[in-house]
């Protein structure tokens, strides 16, 4: 069983669509190990998004993750983290087809309403960073 983190951002949570991700998760037999709701801060908003630093939207995206209520959520599944990825959808929206979370959700690429690990050793990292 393969383990991945998935954050519901703040415009998911605000949009009250916790539950319908959830529900899709679940649908496709990921088991949910690990939930709790919180306020990413700023450190670790910064420290989660490193790789992103010297991107002009940098902070831009800091003040939209730390903006309010986010998810977090510890998935294990078989092979969860390319089936999570699969079912979010492309990061652009104009990109993401039908059927996937941001398809069907999001509203706009800079608020794109979740975030999946994408390989086995950034899950670890995240997974330690969010859940310890």
């Amino acid at each position: 069983m393969e383990q991945t983190l998935v954050i519901i951002k703040p415009d998911g949570v605000r949009r009250k669509l916790v539950g319908r991700i959830i529900q899709r998760f679940e649908e496709k037999n990921l088991t949910i190990k690990e939930m709790y709701q919180g306020v990413m801060t700023d450190k670790i908003a910064q420290e989660h998004y490193a790789h992103l630093k010297e991107k002009p939207f940098f902070p831009n995206l800091v003040a939209y993750m730390t903006s309010g209520p986010v998810v977090f959520l510890l998935l294990e599944g078989a092979d969860a983290i390319p089936l999570v990825r699969q079912m979010l959808g492309a990061t652009n929206v104009l990109q993401a087809v039908p059927g996937t979370i941001r398809g069907d959700f999001a509203c706009s690429t800079t608020e794109n309403l979740v975030h999946a690990s994408d390989s086995p050793e950034n899950a670890a990292i995240e997974i330690q960073r969010f859940f310890g």
